[in-house]
């Protein structure tokens, strides 16, 4: 296995014994390897480069070079993509017009990026599941297509026309390439993200981050101990990298012991009763889970130890080291809504699907966010029947919990029982929707789905056409509408009464 994968990678044969005695492939070795060093040289950078000692400029430059040096470790020449993914969407952005750049920028960079997976998949290697260089040019593209429309929020909109969201996360002067660069490749996320607002990150570059962003984030008492100390993030770093010792060790364990392409094995399927088969699905996905945990926590320790990923401190006064986490363990382990499970699963990407798409389309929002998300993972046919089945999915779950919901809140005990069910069901939901995006082919995807007879696709539609529920936007518009009569009617009074 090792030696399959050391001819197909391009980055640093260095490692190659150890790929050899640990039997894991080369490029998987390299990226653990690096992300080592980063945490290394993140720690290094927080105390030797602290913003009191060395200038911003100082602190773009090395952390910038540490991000290329990193890339060229694990990915040879294939590394020099990011740099012209981010140096023609920088020339975008520099001689567009405002009014357009931001269009013009997203369709080159997430363009650039379709084309890189299309020529890694179907012209190199198809159905390789490792690391593989398209996987920090998925990051690189969300942090320059949410630059491009924070520009165009901060110099070409004007400020009414902004939501607060929106209005903190505008960029009022077009970053140097440098300051651009730095962004998009530095050491701590060049090879596993997470992605972040530009905004956040020249505040930590600057070190004006320990400074309260957001109002709710911190209240009076908070607020005066965040101004006069800088907090330490060693608890939760450690805490983040012993959560990836324990997430790493389950994965090793359990993915040999439970693979999720048994759930199509012709022997399986008719030898065991479907209820041990659902029973089976959510094993397997529970056990598949922890690789991301471990991925994501251990890049969000990387940045924590650089003091990058503060967020204000908790009611108890300790400090909060989750800006730019990307996930939420128990949240999801323990979600009650397919809404929620998404929320706290690659929680950077869900932002950023909302603030440049959601948030942005004028035509079904919910359908366009999802493809959009299909075509930012990639052009394995298994990823687009995932997100159609998850657009069935959500529209379904939406219509229970507005329909059915609050037929159960009457009382503990049964917002008890509606929880322990919808559990359940979200699981089962889960694992249904995702089994495409690991198969990654058309033909063994749809042959789940028939062996489970399309039940979850029927249920949802079935839902949706019994339970309609109106859209988050009307809903909205209609809560607007109200709440315009009502202050409408109150004006009214206080002039009557003014006149009287």
């Amino acid at each position: 296995m090792a030696t399959h994968t050391t001819a197909s990678c391009t980055g640093s044969t260095l490692l190659q014994p150890i790929s050899e005695i640990t039997n894991l492939p080369l490029d998987q070795v390299n990226f653990v390897a690096g992300q080592l060093f980063a945490l290394l040289m993140a720690v290094w950078f927080r105390i030797y480069l602290h913003p009191s000692k060395a200038s911003p400029f100082i602190r773009h430059v090395v952390a910038t070079l540490l991000g290329f040096y990193l890339a060229l470790f694990c990915f040879g020449w294939y590394s020099l993509h990011f740099l012209l993914q981010s140096g023609l969407s920088y020339g975008v952005m520099v001689f567009a017009s405002l009014e357009h750049m931001h269009k013009y920028c997203f369709v080159v960079t997430l363009g650039y990026l379709i084309l890189c997976q299309i020529t890694r998949v179907y012209v190199f290697d198809y159905g390789m599941y490792s690391a593989d260089f398209t996987g920090p040019m998925m990051v690189i593209t969300q942090k320059i297509t949410s630059l491009a429309f924070e520009i165009h929020d901060g110099m070409y909109k004007k400020e009414g026309q902004l939501t607060p969201g929106q209005k903190y996360l505008a960029i009022r002067r077009m970053p140097s390439l440098l300051e651009y660069l730095s962004y998009n490749c530095n050491f701590m996320g060049i090879l596993a993200g997470p992605t972040c607002s530009y905004n956040d990150y020249v505040a930590f570059i600057e070190g004006t981050c320990y400074q309260p962003r957001h109002q709710e984030n911190a209240n009076g008492r908070e607020n005066g101990k965040c101004k006069q100390s800088e907090p330490s993030p060693k608890n939760d770093v450690i805490f983040k990298l012993c959560t990836c010792g324990v997430s790493l060790a389950i994965y090793l364990s359990l993915c040999k012991l439970l693979p999720v392409d048994r759930s199509i094995d012709d022997d399986f399927v008719s030898a065991t009763p479907f209820y041990l088969q659902v029973v089976y699905l959510y094993l397997a996905m529970l056990a598949l889970r922890p690789k991301y945990y471990f991925v994501w926590t251990f890049a969000d320790a990387i940045n924590n130890a650089a003091g990058f990923g503060f967020n204000g401190y908790n009611k108890d006064g300790s400090p909060r080291w989750d800006l730019i986490s990307n996930l939420r363990i128990l949240d999801i382990e323990f979600s009650t809504s397919f809404k929620s499970f998404l929320d706290n699963w690659n929680i950077q990407t869900s932002l950023w699907l909302k603030r440049v798409c959601y948030e942005r389309s004028t035509i079904n929002p919910t359908a366009a966010t999802f493809l959009l998300s299909a075509l930012w993972h990639g052009v394995y046919p298994g990823y687009y029947l995932t997100f159609l089945s998850g657009i069935a999915v959500t529209m379904a779950a939406r219509s229970v919990r507005h329909n059915i919901r609050p037929y159960f809140l009457a009382s503990d005990s049964h917002k008890c029982v509606y929880d322990v069910i919808t559990w359940a069901s979200t699981q089962i939901a889960v694992s249904y929707t995702v089994v495409p995006f690991v198969l990654l082919a058309v033909g063994s995807s749809l042959k789940f789905y028939r062996s489970w007879y399309f039940c979850l696709h029927i249920t949802c539609i079935l839902t949706v056409m019994v339970l309609p529920v109106k859209s988050r936007r009307r809903q909205t518009k209609e809560q607007q509408d109200k709440q315009s009569e009502h202050n409408s009617t109150d004006n009214n009074c206080n002039q009557k009464d003014k006149a009287t």
